[in-house]
C-alpha cells in the first residue's frame, strides 16, 4: 500500500462495508491492525471480519477527514459506530439571512446555510474566523434582521460597532448589496483562497514592526502561521457537487493505461474502481476511455449524466455530460482520480519487481539508453573524479557500476604521474588511457558500454582524446556531468542536455558522480595524510624507524633536532648514529644553500 495520506474501507466476506477510517500513512495505519493482538476486543473482532479492503488517496489529512465524514455518513458502517469516537469537528457557517453571519458551530442543520470544513484543529479554525472579522465588518448579533425590522427602527447600536467591529446592520446604515459582496469575498476565502489573508497579515505586521509594536506583530505571526498549517481546499465540498462520476487516467504512452472510476453522491465517494487496460495496437486515450465508460455502466449497472474527463472520449455518447474542468473543485476531483490511477500502477510495477528483481535493472538500464541514445544496454558504466588541493598529490577515481548498482570491488584509484600542477583535462586524458590500455590487454571483453567523467565539455574533450589515442572511440560511449545545474554533455555538441529531476536516469549517474567523489577525496585524504608523516630522517641511512620516533618524540621537529649538542643526541641514540645524523643534516643544509 502507499505510504500517503489516504482514507481505507474494509469489507465483510460479503461485501458489506463493515469499517472507514483516514491515515497520513496508509500502509503504516492499516498494517497496524494486522501485526498484533489489540487491548480492545471489538478492534479484534473487526479484524476477524476483514475479508479485503480498498483505498483512496488523497492530496492532505484535510481532504481524508473530509472523505472519511462523508463516507461514514453514506455507508454507516457498524464497526464505525463501536470503534470510532464521537467528536464532532468544527466547521464554519456562513447563516442564510438577510445580513448573514459567520461564526464556528460543532453542529450543522438543513436551514440553507453554508458550511466549510470540518476542521482538524479547531485553533485554526478561529485563527480564520477572527482575521474574517478583521477584514470584513460582519455582524455577530442574534438578531432577526429582516427588511421588516430595519422599517420599524427597533435596532439599537451596540459595543461591536462602536469597536468597529459591525457597520451597524441593526439600524439600517449598511448597504445590503455591498454587506452580500464581502460575503461573497469570505466564502471564497473559506473555500482557500487564503491569499488575501496572507496578504493582508503581513501587511499588518510590517506596518507593527515598523511603529515599533513588535509585541502585536508577533500576535499576527502566530496567526500567520496557523493559516500556513490550515488546509481549507478541500477535495469534497458536498455544497456544490450532488452527483457526480469521475475518470482519471494514467498514461504514459507504454503498453499499459489504467482508469480510475469514481461515483460521488452528496461529497462521498460511495464507488470506485480502477480498470487496467493493456494496448494491443496504438489505442489512444479516447478509445481507451470510451471502453471503460462502457464497461463501468455494464458492470455497475451505470447511467451517466455529468462525467468529468480530462480529455474527451472518442465516441459521442448521448446525453452524458462530458466536462474537462481546467479549476474548481471539479479539477481537484479530476486530481485526485488521476492520483489513485497513478498508484494503481505504482502498485502494479512493485509487485512485478518483487516477483522479477530483473525487471526495474531492466528499465532503469533502457531509460539510460533512451536518454542517452546508447547503442546498447549499459549495463556496465565508469565514472572518473580528479581530486587534488592546490596541486598537491593528484589522483583520480574511477568507480563501476554493474546493471545500475555499485560494484564496489571493482572500483580503482589512479595516482598522476605525467602531469605537474592542477591539470584536470591532462589528469582525465592519462587515467582514462592508463585505464583501458590495461583493460585491452588484461579483459578485453570487460569493456564498458558508457563512461561518466565529472566535469564539462573540457573534461568530456580530454576523455575524447583519450579513446581517440588507443582506438575505443567508437566502442565506448563517454558523456560529462557538470556540477552546476547537472547538465549532461555529449561530444561534439555544445548545447547540454538537462534530464528531469526526478528521473531514474540522473539519479543513477548523481550517484555514480557522487561515490566517484567519495572514493577520490578518501584516497587523496590518506595519501595527503602520509605525505605529512614522511620526514628527512627517512632518508638519511643508519637511522631506523625506532631512531626517528626517539628523535620526534624528544625534539618534536627538525628545526629543534639541527639546534640540538651533538652531546645530547649522542646521549640519546648513541655516538655512531649521533655522528651519521649531524654529518647528514650539514650536507643537507649545505646543499639547499
Amino acid at each position: 500500500m502507499p505510504t500517503t495520506p489516504g482514507v481505507y474501507t474494509y469489507y465483510d466476506s460479503e461485501g458489506t462495508v463493515i469499517y472507514v477510517g483516514k491515515a497520513i500513512n496508509l500502509k503504516r495505519r492499516v498494517s497496524s491492525y494486522f501485526n498484533r493482538t489489540h487491548d480492545v476486543v471489538r478492534t479484534n473482532l473487526l479484524v476477524r471480519a476483514i475479508a479485503d479492503v480498498s483505498y483512496i488517496v488523497v492530496p492532505t489529512e484535510q481532504d481524508a477527514l473530509n472523505l472519511e465524514n462523508s463516507m461514514i455518513k453514506e455507508y454507516k458502517p457498524r464497526y464505525n459506530v463501536l470503534l470510532k469516537d464521537d467528536k464532532s469537528y468544527p466547521w464554519i457557517v456562513v447563516t442564510n439571512e438577510y445580513f448573514p453571519r459567520v461564526f464556528m458551530t460543532r453542529e450543522r442543520l438543513k436551514d440553507g446555510s453554508k458550511y466549510f470544513g470540518p476542521y482538524t484543529d479547531s485553533a485554526s479554525a478561529k485563527a480564520v474566523l477572527n482575521l474574517v472579522h478583521e477584514l470584513y465588518p460582519i455582524r455577530n448579533c442574534r438578531h432577526a434582521i429582516t427588511p421588516d425590522y430595519l422599517a420599524r427602527g427597533k435596532g439599537k447600536l451596540c459595543l461591536e460597532y462602536h469597536l468597529k467591529k459591525c457597520g451597524g446592520c441593526c439600524v439600517g446604515m449598511v448597504d445590503h448589496a455591498e454587506y452580500m459582496e464581502n460575503i461573497e469575498r469570505i466564502k471564497l476565502i473559506l473555500k482557500g483562497e487564503t491569499g488575501q489573508l496572507q496578504t493582508y497579515l503581513k501587511e499588518q505586521m510590517e506596518t507593527l514592526a515598523s511603529e515599533m509594536r513588535f509585541e502585536e506583530a508577533h500576535e499576527l505571526k502566530k496567526k500567520y502561521d496557523l493559516i500556513e498549517r490550515y488546509q481549507s481546499k478541500s477535495v469534497i465540498i458536498s455544497q456544490v457537487l450532488d452527483q457526480v462520476d469521475v475518470f482519471g487516467l494514467s498514461d504514459e504512452g507504454d503498453k499499459d493505461v489504467f482508469v480510475n472510476y469514481m461515483h460521488l453522491r452528496r461529497g462521498a465517494v460511495v464507488k470506485a474502481l480502477t480498470l487496467h487496460y493493456t494496448r494491443s495496437l496504438d489505442e489512444t486515450p479516447g478509445q481507451i476511455l470510451d471502453y471503460a465508460l462502457s464497461e463501468i455502466s455494464e458492470r455497475l449497472q451505470m447511467k451517466f449524466d455529468e462525467v468529468i474527463v480530462g480529455q474527451m472520449p472518442e465516441t459521442p455518447h448521448e446525453g452524458i455530460n462530458f466536462v474537462i474542468p481546467q479549476r474548481g473543485d471539479r479539477r481537484k476531483l479530476l486530481q485526485m482520480s488521476e492520483r489513485n490511477a497513478n498508484q494503481a500502477r505504482i502498485d502494479m510495477e512493485v509487485q512485478r519487481e518483487k516477483l522479477n528483481p530483473e525487471q526495474r535493472v531492466m528499465r532503469v538500464l533502457t531509460r539510460i539508453q533512451q536518454d542517452f541514445r546508447l547503442p546498447e544496454l549499459p549495463r556496465h558504466i565508469e565514472c572518473f573524479d580528479n581530486s587534488n588541493i592546490q596541486g598537491t598529490n593528484p589522483v583520480s577515481s574511477c568507480v563501476v557500476f554493474r546493471n545500475a548498482k555499485p560494484a564496489k570491488k571493482d572500483y580503482r584509484n589512479f595516482i598522476i604521474k605525467t602531469v605537474e600542477g592542477p591539470d584536470d583535462f591532462a589528469s582525465m586524458k592519462e587515467v582514462l588511457t592508463r585505464r583501458y590500455t590495461r583493460l585491452m590487454q588484461e579483459s578485453p571483453d570487460d569493456l564498458p558500454q558508457l563512461i561518466v567523467v565529472d566535469g564539462g565539455k573540457g573534461q568530456l574533450s580530454a576523455a575524447v582524446e583519450a579513446l581517440d589515442s588507443i582506438g575505443l572511440r567508437g566502442v565506448i560511449s563517454v558523456v560529462g556531468i557538470a556540477k552546476r545545474l547537472e547538465e549532461i554533455y555529449f561530444p561534439g555538441d555544445s548545447i547540454p542536455l538537462y534530464i528531469d529531476k526526478n528521473s531514474e536516469t540522473l539519479k543513477v549517474i548523481q550517484h555514480m558522480r557522487d561515490e566517484a567523489h567519495r572514493f577520490g577525496i578518501t584516497h587523496h585524504r590518506d595519501r595527503r595524510s602520509k605525505s605529512q608523516t614522511v620526514s628527512e630522517l627517512d632518508s638519511i641511512p643508519g637511522i631506523g624507524p625506532k631512531t626517528k620516533e626517539l628523535l620526534l618524540k624528544k625534539f618534536r621537529s627538525m628545526a629543534r633536532i639541527r639546534q640540538t649538542t651533538e652531546a645530547q643526541l649522542t646521549e640519546l641514540i648513541g655516538p655512531a648514529k649521533a655522528k651519521i645524523l649531524i654529518e647528514n643534516l650539514k650536507n643537507s643544509q649545505n646543499t639547499a644553500v
